[in-house]
């Protein structure tokens, strides 16, 4: 399939790989670009979604680092979503093979259109407190309930999961935009290298466009990173907006009609 892709769909690729890697970076759902991309190559879709999660863990690696360095995310205080993510991960990749994902076609339209809704209408956080909750057991149980659900979802299909991840970040722990999206960051990397390894396992990746298109979705990540921090919240919340609600039509197009 890879020597049969033309220079110029190759040069879209990466420019949409490039794109992906900047709107994951700042409010997630990159995927949302890049999947399609790879099934409009007449990829089937269990080697799409590998050679997916190959590309993506270039972003989400770099995307994650970043917000570490710059002291937005602390991996020692949110150790049970790093288990969570990960047994998810693999649960949801193996499911891959199992059943049939056309439900989800449907479902996740309304689900995106959800996360938008309550993305303009719920009061977020102002200024740039970024305090972390409090250590309890009620913590505790809603880190395991997240990073399961979340990291079983990007297994399974992947598209929206940042975006889910920031969203549901600042609903559970009342978490800054920034902070919810550098938390996102690390578990998105996670959840995208557990199912990586599982995709590689059952031979379902392109290595060779997953990573053309990881190198160039690196390097979106890597601008769109810093932009989010460098800028904060007020250029952060109108790009995840927009992205949600651009994907959830997206979707809902292609679903529906």
């Amino acid at each position: 399939m890879i020597e049969m892709i033309e220079p110029s769909m190759m040069i879209i690729l990466g420019l949409v790989a490039f794109a992906a890697g900047f709107i994951d970076a700042v409010a997630g759902g990159g995927g949302m670009l890049t999947v399609p991309a790879l099934l409009s190559l007449g990829l089937p879709p269990h080697i799409a979604l590998g050679t997916n999660k190959l590309a993506a863990t270039f972003a989400s690696s770099t995307a994650a680092w970043t917000y570490y360095r710059k002291q937005l995310f602390s991996p020692s205080f949110w150790r049970a979503s790093f288990a969570a993510t990960l047994f998810g991960a693999i649960g949801g990749t193996l499911v891959v093979d199992l059943i049939s994902t056309a439900w989800l076609e449907k479902a996740l339209p309304l689900v995106i259109l959800a996360v938008a809704i309550y993305t303009i209408w719920h009061p977020h956080p102002k200024g740039n407190s970024y305090k972390l909750p409090s250590r309890c057991r009620k913590l505790t149980q809603k880190q395991w309930l997240q990073g399961t659900s979340l990291g079983f979802y990007d297994g399974l299909a992947g598209p929206g999961t940042g975006a889910f991840w920031t969203v549901s970040n600042m609903a559970l722990y009342r978490l800054d935009i920034l902070m919810a999206s550098g938390l996102a960051k690390a578990m998105n990397f996670t959840s995208n290298m557990t199912s990586l390894i599982t995709f590689a396992i059952l031979g379902h990746i392109n290595f060779a466009l997953g990573l053309t298109m990881g190198i160039c979705l690196m390097m979106g990540a890597y601008i769109g990173a810093h932009s989010a921090i460098r800028f904060g919240a007020k250029f952060i919340r109108p790009v995840f907006v927009t992205a949600v609600i651009v994907l959830a039509v997206k979707l809902a197009w292609q679903a529906w009609f």
